[in-house]
C-alpha cells in the first residue's frame, strides 16, 4: 500500500529525513513514534504528497506518487493536520469540503448523501450544523476524521491526533482509528504517548534523527532496548490484563 524507499528530506540545508525505506501493508494501524525534531510530519507530509523528497521513491498502490495527479492523490490519501485552526464553518460543510476532489462544479446529491453517511457512522449528526469552531478539541477530531472519510480514501495520514485531548476524548479518537482500521482503512499516525497507541495500534514505526531504527508489530518493535535506543532514556515494561505499560526505569 505505501513503499518508501531510501526517503531522504531536507529544508534548505538541514537533514530531516535520511535513507527511509518501510513498507507498509494496507490496512494496518501504525504508530509513528520518535522524539521531537525526528522527522515524523515531514515523513507524513512526504507520503501526503504536500512535500516532495530530495531523493528516494513513495509508491502507493505499487504506483509512484509523482504519477498521481492532484485529484488522485486526494482521492487516495487524506491527511490531518496537527494544527488545524478554527475552522468558522458548519460542521455538514466542513465535511462537505473533504469532498472536493470529486466536486466538479458544485456539489452533488451523491455528495450530500456521503456526508450524511459520515455523520451517521461516527454519530455525530448533532452536530452537524454547529460552527467547528464552537466544538471542544475532541469533537473537533473526530469532525477532522470524518472530513477525512468523506474523501473515501484507502489511506489515512495523521499528525498527532490526541495532541491536547484528555484522556476520555484520546481513548475515543483511538478506538475510532481502530474501528477504522479493523474494516479495512490504512492508518500512519504519529503519536508521542507510547502507551496509548500500544493498545490499539498493530505497528510501530520508529524514527530518530531522520532516520528509520525500526518497524514491525508493535508486540515485536516495543522492548526495552529499543525503547531506551530511541529515547536514551532507560524503560521497565509492566503486563497486566494482557497489556503492556512502558516507565521511565527509576535507577539508582
Amino acid at each position: 500500500m505505501i513503499d518508501l524507499r531510501h526517503i531522504d528530506f531536507a529544508y534548505r540545508s538541514r537533514p530531516v529525513l535520511q535513507d527511509v525505506s518501510c513498507h507498509i501493508r494496507a490496512g494496518r494501524f501504525v504508530a509513528l513514534v520518535g522524539p521531537n525534531g525526528a522527522g515524523k510530519s515531514t515523513l507524513l507530509k512526504c507520503i501526503g504528497g504536500i512535500l516532495k523528497p530530495q531523493r528516494g521513491t513513495i509508491l502507493i498502490n505499487a504506483a509512484p506518487a509523482q504519477t498521481y495527479t492532484p485529484n488522485q492523490l486526494a482521492q487516495t490519501i487524506a491527511y490531518i493536520p496537527q494544527e488545524k485552526g478554527s475552522l468558522q464553518t458548519l460542521v455538514f460543510d466542513a465535511l462537505l469540503s473533504g469532498r472536493k476532489p470529486y466536486i466538479r462544479w458544485q456539489p452533488a446529491a451523491a455528495d450530500i448523501r456521503e456526508v450524511a453517511r459520515v455523520l451517521r457512522q461516527l454519530r455525530i449528526e448533532h452536530l452537524s450544523m454547529k460552527y467547528v469552531s464552537e466544538l471542544s478539541g475532541g469533537e473537533q477530531q473526530t469532525v477532522m476524521i470524518a472530513r477525512a472519510l468523506v474523501q473515501k480514501t484507502p489511506i489515512l495520514l495523521l499528525d498527532e491526533p490526541t495532541a491536547n485531548l484528555d484522556l476520555p476524548h484520546q481513548l475515543e479518537v483511538m478506538q475510532l482509528l481502530l474501528n477504522l482500521s479493523t474494516n479495512g482503512l490504512t492508518i500512519l499516525m504519529s503519536i508521542h504517548d507510547i502507551n496509548l497507541a500500544i493498545p490499539f495500534a498493530t505497528h510501530v514505526m520508529m524514527l530518530k534523527e531522520g532516520r528509520l531504527l525500526a518497524y514491525g508489530s508493535t508486540s515485536n518493535i516495543l522492548t526495552p532496548e529499543t525503547i531506551e535506543q530511541l529515547y536514551n532514556i532507560p524503560v521497565d515494561i509492566l503486563q497486566k490484563d494482557n497489556t503492556r505499560y512502558i516507565i521511565p526505569a527509576l535507577r539508582p
